[in-house]
C-alpha cells in the first residue's frame, strides 16, 4: 500500500510515520503533488499554529492540492482543524472541507485548563473510522481548539463542552486526538483508515 504523509512546516510527522511501521507500513513523507496524488491514503498531520500553517500551505499550492485529492485523506489535530471552513486560532479561512468553524476553548470553571491534554473518551461513533470496540476508549488529545459538534461529526468527546472528536466528509478523515499516540486503541483507528 502507498501512503503519503504531507510533509509542511508543522510538527508530528514523524511520530505518524513511526506508528505506520508500527502496522507494517513504511509511508513517504512528501510535499510534491505527483506523489501525494499518487498515494492509496494521505494523512495530514499537524502541531502548531493555524495562521502561520495556512500560509504556508498557500505558499507552496498544498491549499489547492488538498482539497483536490480523490482518495481517503485523514488529517490529524492541526490537520483536522485545517480542514474546515476557518479557525479563531490566527482569525484565518482554512481549505473548507468541513462546513464548520474552529473556536478557541474558554474556561467556565476555575478547575478548566487549557489546552485540554492528555487522555479522554470517544463517543457518538458514526463512520468506518471506527468500530464497535472504540467506543467510550481513551484517546490522546492536545488541543486549545476545538470543533463543534456539526452535520460532519462521526465522534465526540467532551470536555468543558461536547466537542466534534473527529469528522467525516465523502473522502476526508479527521481526528482531533493523536491517534498515533493512543496507544492500541489509536492503533487500531490507523488500521481502520488504511483498510478503507
Amino acid at each position: 500500500m502507498n501512503v503519503a504523509i504531507i510533509k509542511y512546516n508543522a510538527g508530528n510527522i514523524y511520530s505518524v510515520d513511526y506508528a505506520l511501521k508500527r502496522l507494517g507500513v513504511t509511508a513517504t513523507v512528501t510535499s510534491d503533488p505527483t506523489l501525494l496524488r499518487q498515494a492509496d491514503k494521505v494523512i495530514f498531520p499537524g502541531v502548531g499554529e493555524a495562521g502561520t500553517t495556512m500560509q504556508h500551505l498557500r505558499e507552496t499550492g498544498l491549499d489547492l492540492l488538498i482539497p483536490s485529492l480523490k482518495q481517503p485523506v485523514l488529517g490529524i489535530c492541526l490537520g483536522m482543524q485545517l480542514l474546515c471552513n476557518h479557525s479563531e486560532e490566527g482569525n484565518v479561512d482554512c481549505l473548507g472541507i468541513f462546513d464548520t468553524e474552529v473556536k478557541q476553548f474558554i474556561a467556565q470553571r476555575h478547575e478548566d485548563k487549557i489546552p485540554h491534554m492528555g487522555w479522554n473518551t470517544i463517543s457518538d461513533l458514526k463512520s468506518e473510522l471506527f468500530t464497535a470496540e472504540q467506543l467510550d476508549k481513551f484517546v490522546y488529545f492536545v488541543h486549545s481548539y476545538y470543533v463543534p459538534v456539526n452535520a460532519h461529526t462521526v465522534a465526540t468527546t467532551d470536555y468543558i463542552q461536547p466537542f466534534s472528536a473527529a469528522l467525516c466528509k465523502d473522502n476526508f478523515y479527521a481526528t482531533q486526538f493523536h491517534p498515533e499516540k493512543s496507544g492500541s486503541v489509536g492503533e487500531a483507528i490507523l488500521s481502520n483508515f488504511l483498510k478503507l
